[in-house]
């Protein structure tokens, strides 16, 4: 497990000094230091914890990636893709009437990769999302399905939208499945917004619907 931990930070290292996208120096550097702590992160904890369900006071930790298109709404023909790492806290027993029973969590992603496919240009870009809402419904089978509502903020070398602003801030809704085993997988359905909250005029807006895809385990009290 040593070894891995140690060999993680090079491999990361030098995988972001091959890379050729038009990124910043400084955007290089901070995703590059965000991938290599975060996937340390996973690595040792996945192989130094053994599995678990989602269960009050414990946590999950997950790496994941999605992408989508624009829908009505908002600036059109536009494509985005993301990828991150997510760290929860499972706050609370199951509870609640009938089938909406569950546990609520609180997470926050951070996300080194976020890449916005416009008609002008492909603005590259990395963001944090502090805020993530999460009921996590108490099921007997190793299917748990979920509802969340998150955002934050997301900082690109281009204008989001073209012609309006570099910092813009984010909002959505998911539905997605938790598939538990030896590791958590789950797929979801996210709507996203990304909007700069009227730091500049016009303000169109991107709404769009994507497709995540992530791995990871919940870990922590039993």
């Amino acid at each position: 497990m040593l070894t891995i931990c140690l060999l993680a930070p090079v491999r990361v290292s030098f995988l972001f000094s091959t890379l050729t996208l038009p990124m910043t120096r400084s955007i290089r550097r901070a995703v590059s230091v965000l991938l290599t702590f975060f996937l340390t992160l996973f690595l040792t904890v996945s192989l130094a914890v053994a599995q678990d369900r989602p269960e009050e006071g414990g946590h999950e930790l997950q790496v994941w990636t999605g992408g989508g298109r624009s829908v009505p709404g908002g600036t059109k023909d536009t494509s985005v893709w993301n990828a991150g790492v997510r760290y929860g806290w499972i706050l609370t027993a199951p509870h609640g009437p009938g089938f909406l029973n569950g546990r609520f969590e609180y997470a926050v992603d951070a996300v080194p990769a976020f890449v916005v496919f416009q008609p002008k240009n492909t603005a590259y870009g990395a963001g944090v999302n502090p805020v993530g809402l999460k009921w996590i419904f108490a099921t007997r089978g190793d299917v748990a399905p979920y509802l969340e509502l998150n955002g934050g903020t997301l900082f690109t070398t281009h204008e989001v939208p073209a012609g309006t602003s570099t910092i813009n801030f984010t909002s959505g809704a998911a539905f997605g499945l938790h598939f538990l085993g030896e590791r958590a997988w789950s797929v979801e359905v996210r709507y996203m917004h990304i909007s700069n909250s009227g730091l500049t005029t016009p303000n169109p807006g991107i709404n769009t619907v994507q497709v995540r895809l992530g791995f990871g385990k919940f870990f922590g009290k039993k």
